[in-house]
């Protein structure tokens, strides 16, 4: 097999099993085609104000001032007399979007729907604002169409600013806010003398929803405990009194509007979300008005032992607390209307103020409406199974729903509200479990094929290594050995009774891919059994003592990254090991300079890891500093090289040019925050120098020389300058310190072939990139090729994970950006944060591409070896999620196996541009083009 046709059948093959996962665990969790379930008794409310404070925490809202007055006045009022309040819990990822479907549709998004659209719905669901009668919208353009779109009929109307308003370098976000309030009040004052308008509003069944993004913009931009965003509320609360002024003289003081106030997700202290922590999940919920119970004093202790009861000042009243799918039923409720047919939620009845008839006929509403999912969920998993391989949810068969349905009417019949009611939720509960059930039918049978095609591949990928880069001994008779066609039948057998199972059970297209890929797999591992013979026959020549070391050691190696991907000090450790391999080798006596800086390199290095991720504490001065840095370690570059190869005057130019680079780089950060802190705004030279910058930095490169450490050099310091536009504090010291190490791994390398006495080794200081290869001097794999690819690996993660980076990605945190924009823009804010994680990637690819040229050996060799240990790493963490019991640890492993796969992916595309960026040839490997047998 060729390589190209290997690189293209590889890349293929991970984008399956990559994909496979969602189709395992991020299914969507809609059904369709029930019947909206609503209440016959009259409703308490004819109208319901949803007031959504984006960005709130809990906290913020409820706690005092040291001298115990309130931030938020009007609405401390409300939970100390007019209303009930408790704490909304919010899922991962806690984002803007996730977190208003939870609101308002009463169900929790799941990941691939989040990641299909922003504005627009990648599915259809249904809604409060959907089943209302007519729902007013005031707001920002990035949440309020997608309810719009997603409503059948023509009744959901929205008002938005435009988006360049959401813009963080604003003086004064809250006027987003402002700008809300003031919609809402010209609203209402309009209707008055609009007659169509007014008869509209009159009407029962109506929804008026204002969106307040003032408080988030303001916490990205300042943190949660800023003036900006601490002030922020106060205004909320004043604009919110004043709103409830209007609505009630509007509507006559009829008692007939409930109000409900939260926020979809809340914010860490350094000002980003999108994680689990209890700043971003705690978000505060305070309704009031027709149906709502007002304020219930307590004497005895209650059932949350958080402690903010008590730092709050609120022990002595009811608090409730719920989950945020739980609102949504609860909205419905209020004002009589079909609870969202996808709804999760449990109404929260301790808000109810009404009748136990009323509340008990409002959970059995809830308990039909959850349980005609579960019934459908059902039905459509029989109809796609074989009737004999079919297992029903034991707890809530048909006989026991009807069993369920039929008492909870008696119960309601006889009065006994409370029997009724207990037996109405404990059929939600089982309901929900049942839905998971059926949700998650296939999930085993899925697992099973991509962990078979997985192996597959993997034992496939050795077979190759051993083959085509080990010195075997080859049997003569497995040379000329063909496929067998006893073989190849079997696998033909196979594939057509997966196909006619497949066919009768109706199931997606994507399972016939992962229930067949591992048929061409094993057949290729099959075919190659040959290469097992000749391992088994070359058996005494190996070092087995010496193999079998490499194996614990590369073992114990992998287990050690997958644990730093739940614990980063991990790398630490890990790192501190690297640090003594030149003393363990040998090394030490031949090359002392280079292992003591290998050795120090590691150290500095490591300390990384046990830093904050990056965002939680922004210093701009480190990033200055890291400028300065990186100055100092070019100078020491080209002052190590100049002897050996000195620099033409183009390239002198260049390097002093890209210097100079460098240095503003690193002062416009400075320059940028400045004027942002003084509300200046972004200026529009920063801006320039910023684009200009990250458009250059993949070009500049290959105007350089192609010897090694000139263009090393290049790359480095055009990295290195956009890196810098993009941090905010410790992680821009990060570059310098890995691209220091990553020279010295070089030098190392060259010291550890001369140990190892292979002939012909190449200095340095000549080799140049575009060179051709010489096929005859391009040696075999040998053991200690093992420990470069595992040195790789490793870099390669601590690239990843080494500063936190992730941490921005996942918590959104638009502080890096804005040296380039600071409008709000997910999609160009999320692509720089990414580009920013790719930076080092780049710099260890390109060393991992140098160490290949110096080695002797083609670029497949050692790459084959890579892919092996990150498959093997992969396939790690699939088996980590089945050990898993609760959902966040679930999602936990499985995003660590998107990233392992992502990044597997990525290497094999990025090897593609290090080549080019190293050696200046658009060709996928390097000359010779050797070919698999």
């Amino acid at each position: 097999m060729r390589m190209i046709t290997f690189f293209l059948v590889g890349l293929t093959v991970h984008v399956i099993f990559f994909l496979s996962i969602f189709d395992i665990y991020f299914t969507s969790p809609l059904v369709h085609g029930m019947t909206p379930q609503a209440t016959s008794l009259a409703p308490p409310a004819s109208r319901l104000v949803l007031v959504v404070a984006d960005g709130l925490r809990a906290d913020s809202l409820f706690t005092l001032h040291p001298d115990g007055s309130s931030r938020a006045p009007y609405l401390r009022g409300v939970i100390e007399e007019r209303g009930t309040w408790g704490v909304s819990h919010t899922r991962v990822p806690t984002e803007s979007r996730p977190g208003h479907v939870a609101l308002i549709a009463g169900f929790y998004e799941d990941v691939s729907a989040v990641a299909k659209g922003w504005k627009e719905n990648p599915v259809e669901f249904d809604s409060v604002f959907n089943e209302s009668r007519h729902t007013w919208c005031w707001g920002s353009p990035d949440i309020l169409p997608m309810f719009a779109k997603g409503a059948s009929g023509d009744h959901v109307y929205t008002y938005t600013y435009p988006a360049e308003e959401e813009d963080f370098a604003s003086t004064d976000a809250s006027r987003l806010d402002s700008w809300v309030f003031s919609q809402v009040k010209s609203f209402f004052q309009s209707a008055k003398s609009n007659s169509s308008l007014k008869a509209s509003l009159l009407e029962d069944k109506n929804v008026f929803f204002l969106h307040l993004l003032g408080i988030d913009t303001n916490g990205h931009a300042h943190r949660p405990m800023s003036q900006e965003y601490l002030e922020n509320i106060g205004l909320v609360d004043t604009g919110v009194a004043e709103m409830v002024s209007q609505v009630e003289d509007f509507f006559g003081y009829d008692g007939r509007t409930a109000y409900v106030f939260t926020s979809d997700h809340g914010m860490t202290n350094w000002g980003s979300h999108g994680a689990g922590h209890p700043s971003e999940t705690l978000t505060p919920l305070v309704v009031w008005g027709a149906g709502v119970h007002s304020a219930q004093r307590v004497t005895e202790s209650q059932p949350y032992d958080d402690g903010y009861l008590q730092d709050w000042k609120l022990e002595h009243l009811r608090r409730v607390d719920v989950s945020q799918a739980d609102i949504a039923p609860l909205m419905a409720s209020l004002i009589g209307v079909p609870i969202p047919v996808n709804s999760v939620g449990v109404l929260p009845l301790l808000y109810l103020n009404n009748s136990d008839l009323f509340k008990a006929e409002s959970m059995y509403t809830n308990a039909i409406q959850v349980l005609e999912q579960f019934k459908m969920k059902m039905t459509q998993k029989k109809e796609t199974t074989l009737s004999f391989l079919f297992t029903p949810y034991q707890l809530l068969t048909e006989s026991k729903q009807a069993e369920f349905i039929h008492k909870a009417r008696i119960l309601i019949q006889l009065e006994k509200y409370e029997d009724a009611i207990s037996l109405c939720q404990s059929l939600i509960s089982r309901s929900l479990e049942g839905l998971v059930y059926y949700h998650t039918y296939d999930r085993f049978f899925l697992g099973c094929s991509v962990v078979l095609g997985f192996v597959g591949w993997t034992s496939y990928v050795v077979l190759v290594i051993l083959k085509t880069h080990a010195s075997l001994n080859r049997h003569p008779s497995v040379l000329k050995q063909t496929p067998s066609h006893t073989l190849a039948r079997l696998c033909m057998c196979v594939t057509v009774v997966i196909t006619v199972f497949l066919l009768i059970q109706r199931s997606p297209a994507t399972y016939y891919i992962y229930c067949l890929l591992p048929v061409p797999v094993w057949y290729s591992v099959l075919k190659e059994s040959g290469t097992l013979t000749d391992l088994i026959q070359s058996a005494p020549s190996l070092p087995l003592w010496k193999c079998f070391g490499y194996f614990v050691l590369v073992a114990f190696g992998i287990e050690l990254l997958v644990v730093s991907f739940f614990y980063r000090a991990m790398l630490t450790v890990g790192l501190t090991l690297l640090s003594i391999w030149p003393f363990l080798s040998g090394l030490f006596g031949k090359a002392k300079f280079r292992s003591l800086s290998w050795f120090l390199g590691c150290l500095f290095l490591s300390l990384f890891p046990l830093m904050p991720v990056v965002g939680r504490e922004p210093d701009i001065h480190l990033v200055t500093c890291a400028g300065l840095l990186t100055l100092f370690t070019s100078l020491c570059y080209l002052w190590s090289s100049r002897q050996r190869t000195p620099l033409h005057l183009s390239d002198r130019q260049q390097f002093v040019t890209q210097m100079l680079h460098v240095a503003v780089c690193a002062y416009v950060p400075s320059l940028t925050h400045s004027s942002l802190q003084q509300k200046q705004g972004l200026p529009l030279v920063n801006q320039i120098i910023s684009w200009t910058t990250l458009g250059s930095s993949m070009l500049v490169p290959l105007l350089s020389s192609t010897r090694l450490f000139h263009r090393l050099l290049s790359i480095f310091l055009s990295l290195t300058a956009t890196y810098l536009l993009l941090s905010t504090g410790s992680e821009a010291l990060f570059p310098p310190v890995l691209s220091w190490l990553m020279f010295v791994w070089i030098n190392i390398e060259q010291e550890a072939m001369l140990a190892q006495g292979v002939s012909g080794r190449q200095e340095l200081s000549t080799i140049d990139f575009s060179a051709n290869i010489d096929i005859a001097k391009i040696r075999q794999l040998k053991l200690d090729d093992i420990r470069r690819s595992y040195f790789f690996v490793f870099f390669i993660i601590t690239a990843f994970f080494g500063t936190g980076n992730i941490a921005s990605i996942n918590s959104f945190d638009p502080a890096s950006v804005y040296c380039f924009l600071t409008v709000f823009n997910p999609f160009i804010m999320g692509g720089l944060m990414m580009w920013k994680v790719i930076i080092p990637f780049i710099i260890v690819m390109c060393t991992f591409e140098t160490i290949q040229v110096a080695t002797q050996l083609s670029s497949r060799s050692l790459f084959l070896i890579v892919l092996v240990i990150s498959d093997l790493m992969a396939l790690h963490f699939f088996f980590l999620v089945q050990d898993y019991g609760s959902w966040l640890d679930i999602g936990t492993s499985i995003s660590h196996y998107v990233i392992v796969m992502s990044m597997t992916i990525f290497l094999m595309l990025l090897s593609v541009v290090t080549h080019i960026l190293t050696s200046q040839r658009l060709i996928l490997w390097r000359r010779p083009k050797l070919h698999f047998p």
